[in-house]
């Protein structure tokens, strides 16, 4: 199983961002999906989740701004991305786990089996 993330970078507050996971190795449609952030000195939180029925979870620092969605006949995850903050600055990965994902878990970093390597955004002000 094999996670990359890309579309990170630096943008102003109030700007938009799309990030973008590829995902292989596995039936990619049948598992919960999610994305994760940390920023330097912090845990890494949940930010927002779907599961294979694309019901999607969110963190309450992000909602309202922030859209999770998979396209699974390109085995992709995205997470867009509007009215960053700075706070939003951090090292973003996208996660995986086979099957079924608790609603009340999806959000807990413990609940996914597969990580990829981060892609960095960066939000000033």
């Amino acid at each position: 199983v094999q996670l990359v993330e890309s579309g990170g970078g630096s943008v102003q507050a109030g700007g938009s961002l799309r990030l973008s996971c590829a995902v292989s190795g596995y039936t990619y449609r049948r598992y919960c999906m999610a994305w994760f952030r940390q920023a330097p000195g912090e845990q890494r939180e949940g930010v927002a989740a779907i599961d294979s029925d694309g019901i999607t979870t969110y963190a309450e620092s992000v909602k309202g701004r922030t859209t999770i969605s998979r396209d699974n006949a390109k085995n992709a995850l995205y997470l867009q991305m509007t009215s960053l903050k700075a706070e939003d600055t951090a090292m973003y990965y996208c996660a995986a786990t086979a099957g079924y994902c608790s609603r009340t878990l999806r959000l807990w970093e413990l609940t996914y089996s597969y990580w990829g390597q981060g892609t960095q955004v960066t939000v000033s002000s």
